[in-house]
């Protein structure tokens, strides 16, 4: 009785699998069948347009615009990204161009150098920060209206292509001809990284690009020689990158074979990425700043070091973006980057702030944080249960669907009182000044501070030049707001301090002067200062 039993039960095991396999062919042909409908379909309106319409159309506009807007009905994050647009975006993650290697600023309608880059063909020929390009290939381009993309045009070509410059320099009498080879550029993905105090490292990291990993390891190879112990990676305002890069960079921190991160997709099947033993910073207090710019790849660092109780996150509640996005060529050389598939952290939560409003009310996340409080109190911040779960060592409860949310809460400074300050942003006044004082006292700079050590402990931005300032921005319709200067005066002054270093010295100066005064970073530091509370915070949250 039990064999014939057992022999009906597999009769019908082998029914049902047979008819699954008759049924997922046919789901597939009647979606595919459908697809080549809807082509044939869209394809035949195009005809009808261009052969009847009653005035011309432009065809492919048309088609550009339809893919647009079908993409942007699918999620926030599938995009369309035309030819032209393809290889510029490309170079930022590649991390490298083809150039003559500077940094530029095109001021008073004039092309001026700010920075030649290390070990770039501009600054083997001996062209100098503070040098204005007047002429490229014969042709004058001093006062005619540049644009950046005119530079990126006449300056960026083929390794080992030739261009001729010729240089106004204000030491000389006369016009400097240069003939610069054009060669690989590193484009940096790494801002800053120097210790903060005896035992404390710090490292910004502005994207996830190709070289990201290699140029983090580099890092942390010479943070290594002065006694690191302690490490601050900062992630704010880094809006992601290579779903590599995050795993390379999450493995410094995580023992071997810990996940990282996994993807899911309806035709993207589940794949786990996991830790390898080489990490360079396995053991050591970790700490990682993150806020509302922190997305993507971003978020997959942060959030496997949040779910393996490895590190404390502090910060503000990150950007919220758990979708993957694959690349696919069109036929025009144009691409489609298509979500695919989910992102999820080691506890399972998927970060993806929801969409279902449309992309409208997604782009106004930022001003919804604004205006509900989010920004200025944890207190503001409302998580569903049902997307709640737990660290994978305490049992601390993380959060999905909207962001990873920060061990430690530090508030956005946004006072009214720095709107004059921000004024003067938006309309270039401080920067500007930045650029001629830099190019008027160069030389002078140089002799009475050789370098930045000498720099930040005796330069001091006088009350002279905050006057200047003011009358710069009154010329540029921004008005003097006494009670504004007042209350951000010392913050003026530290954004031009910081700037002067950028230009003088380097940008890592630039974010020392900067993250003196920095609340996120200070908080971190009081933190570490005490094992004891850092120990307890990983067993606890604070909001």
């Amino acid at each position: 009785m039990k064999k014939n039993s057992f022999t009906q039960i597999r009769k019908l095991g082998i029914n049902i699998l047979l008819a699954l396999a008759l049924i997922i062919p046919s789901i597939q042909s009647s979606a595919q069948e459908s697809v080549q409908e809807n082509q044939l379909k869209f394809a035949r309106l195009l005809r009808l347009v261009d052969g009847y319409y009653v005035d011309s159309a432009n065809v492919t506009q048309l088609t550009e615009d339809a893919i647009v807007h079908l993409l942007g009905e699918l999620d926030p994050h599938s995009t369309y990204i035309s030819k032209e647009e393809v290889e510029k975006m490309n170079e930022g993650l590649k991390g490298n161009f083809e150039g003559i290697g500077i940094s530029f600023n095109i001021y008073k309608d004039t092309l001026l150098v700010t920075t030649t880059i290390s070990g770039g063909p501009s600054e083997k020929v001996g062209l100098r920060a503070g040098d204005r390009i007047v002429d490229v290939d014969g042709k004058n381009i001093a006062g005619i209206g540049l644009k950046n993309s005119d530079v990126f045009d006449m300056l960026r070509g083929d390794k080992g292509t030739e261009v001729n410059l010729k240089v106004l320099r204000r030491t000389e009498p006369e016009l400097l001809e240069f003939s610069i080879i054009r060669d690989k550029i590193p484009i940096f993905s790494l801002d800053a990284s120097y210790m903060l105090d005896e035992s404390t490292g710090y490292i910004k990291l502005n994207k996830f690009s190709a070289t990201t990993n290699e140029e983090f390891e580099a890092a942390m190879k010479e943070l290594s020689q002065d006694n690191l112990q302690n490490l601050i990676l900062d992630l704010r305002g880094n809006g992601g990158g290579y779903l590599r890069t995050a795993i390379e960079i999450s493995d410094q921190f995580l023992k071997d074979d810990q996940m990282v991160v996994y993807t899911d997709g309806l035709n993207d099947p589940k794949r786990d990425y996991k830790a390898s033993p080489k990490g360079l910073f396995q053991k050591g207090n970790l700490i990682v700043l993150v806020n509302e710019g922190s997305a993507s790849a971003s978020e997959i660092v942060s959030g496997a070091v949040q779910d393996w109780d490895r590190g404390l996150i502090i910060g503000r509640r990150s950007f919220g973006k758990g979708l993957v996005q694959k690349p696919f060529f069109l036929t025009d050389g144009s691409m489609v980057r298509l979500t695919t598939a989910h992102y999820y952290t080691p506890s399972g939560r998927c970060i993806q702030k929801p969409y279902e409003e449309g992309l409208s009310e997604y782009r106004k996340d930022y001003a919804s944080r604004l205006s509900n409080g989010e920004m200025f109190s944890a207190d503001s911040i409302h998580f569903d249960n049902k997307l709640k779960h737990h660290t994978l060592v305490n049992g601390r409860n993380v959060y999905g669907g909207g962001g990873i949310m920060p061990d430690i809460f530090v508030p956005l400074d946004t006072s009214s009182h720095y709107a004059y300050l921000n004024k003067l942003r938006r309309k270039n006044v401080t920067y500007n000044y930045v650029l001629d004082y830099v190019d008027s006292n160069r030389e002078k700079l140089k002799e009475e501070y050789p370098d930045f050590e000498a720099f930040n402990k005796d330069f001091k931005i006088s009350d002279e030049v905050i006057d200047e300032i003011v009358l710069r921005g009154q010329k540029e319709g921004v008005e003097k707001d006494e009670e504004s200067l007042n209350w951000g005066i010392t913050k003026l002054k530290e954004e031009l301090k910081a700037y002067i270093a950028r230009d003088m010295y380097s940008r890592n100066d630039m974010f020392k002067v900067l993250n003196e005064d920095d609340d996120v970073i200070l908080k971190a530091l009081e933190v570490l200062k005490n094992q004891n509370e850092y120990n307890n915070l990983l067993v606890t949250t604070e909001y």
